[in-house]
């Protein structure tokens, strides 16, 4: 009986999935199909009516609809709803008594990869430009445009190309650009911050099994990083979709670690009794020695549920020296995170960021180049 129930949930769970992303090929407003809010009354009742048991209500309680995160230059706090692809990709790390053994399922994976790599498919085709103006629209991207590279919609050549747009480095200056001991955002994000990992688990990182040896997939290298800071910044869809470092310094390594297509949503991260999904997503670790202290400081960039690739610009590779802030990737399509890590002492991050991430629990919005710590107490 419980594996028959178990099968009805992950059909439920697929057919699900796979008819939202079916509607995101329809160039329309995306608020009303792939980005519906998952607490919508329309989203609410056709969740109802597609999953096949009772418990749907509770489980779709109003904390596991969104997040609530704070304005770094206002200091307002607001709630973010949760889309309803990212609700039902949830689903699949919520199955009740079952949920251990589901999450480990290989159809459960082989699910969300293929959801991943249709959503790319779908918009690497030259019909997806269609797509570009009703999204830009949706989500009141008109004057961000202007800061771009490549200011015009219409020379897109398709949807995920306008989605890993580039910013001109002069809309995004770095703060304090000549102390390099300060370190900087590595997106325009969501933030949470905290001093050590041990406080990151505490308050934010409650999944089962992380550590920084498998979020790193090397012992070795983790110890490097023993109680030293974190900073975790989560890129919804709409945000511009680069990162960039947050230190200068000398490109060490790049390691490409293969993994599952997960949601990174903080519902996702924060939820007690679930595997831990930085440490089962698809990521690329790099390894750069900073210049100014010659320590070492770890930039992950970690793959989610619908994110088609996470690609190195021309010229990122081992030896090459980079500037705290200069771009050094994009995602395609899909929320993503990058994660940064820093050795014990080198940095300490600045408290509103620490505050936001720890008494109260929530992300704090920032911009690429903005400071989040500096070396030696400098300004904390």
């Amino acid at each position: 009986m419980t594996d028959k129930l178990g099968d009805l949930h992950f059909d439920a769970t697929a057919a699900a999935l796979d008819k939202i992303t079916d509607q995101a090929a329809v160039p329309e407003d995306p608020k009303n199909t792939l980005h519906t809010p998952s607490d919508h009354e329309k989203s609410h009742k056709w969740l109802k009516r597609i999953f096949p048991y009772d418990g749907l209500e509770a489980a779709e309680s109003a904390w596991h609809m969104g997040n609530y995160v704070m304005d770094r230059k206002t200091g307002q706090k607001t709630f973010e709803p949760m889309s309803i692809y990212v609700r039902v990709g949830m689903h699949a790390l919520y199955y009740g008594s079952e949920q251990e053994k589901a999450l480990h399922w290989k159809r459960t994976l082989k699910l969300l990869e293929n959801q991943s790599k249709k959503m790319g498919r779908q918009y690497d085709d030259p019909q997806s430009v269609d797509h570009i103006v009703p999204f830009i629209e949706s989500f009141d991207l008109q004057e961000s445009m202007s800061e771009m590279k490549e200011p015009d919609p219409a020379n897109y050549k398709n949807f995920n190309d306008f989605f890993s747009r580039e910013i001109r480095e002069d809309a995004r200056p770095i703060d304090e650009p000549a102390n390099d001991l300060v370190v900087s955002s590595p997106a325009d994000c969501r933030l949470t911050a905290f001093p050590t990992i041990s406080l990151a688990t505490k308050y934010w990182i409650k999944g089962f099994g992380f550590t920084v040896s498998k979020l790193l997939n090397s012992s070795s290298l983790a110890s490097t990083f023993d109680n030293g800071a974190i900073v975790i910044a989560r890129l919804a869809p709409q945000d511009y979709h680069r990162w960039h470092s947050p230190v200068s310094g000398t490109i060490e390594s790049i390691t490409e670690i293969p993994g599952a297509y997960y949601t990174v949503n903080p519902q996702a991260i924060n939820q007690e009794g679930t595997l831990d999904v930085f440490c089962e997503n698809r990521r690329s670790v790099m390894i750069v020695r900073r210049a100014i202290t010659n320590t070492k400081v770890a930039i992950i960039a970690v793959g989610a549920m619908l994110v088609g690739s996470i690609k190195y610009n021309q010229g990122i590779e081992v030896g090459r020296e980079i500037r705290r802030g200069e771009c050094l990737g994009a995602f395609q399509y899909g929320g993503s995170t990058v994660i940064n890590l820093y050795q014990q002492g080198d940095v300490t991050l600045d408290e509103d960021l620490v505050r936001n991430s720890t008494e109260h629990s929530c992300e704090t919005l920032v911009k690429v180049g903005w400071r989040v710590g500096a070396s030696g107490g400098v300004g904390a």
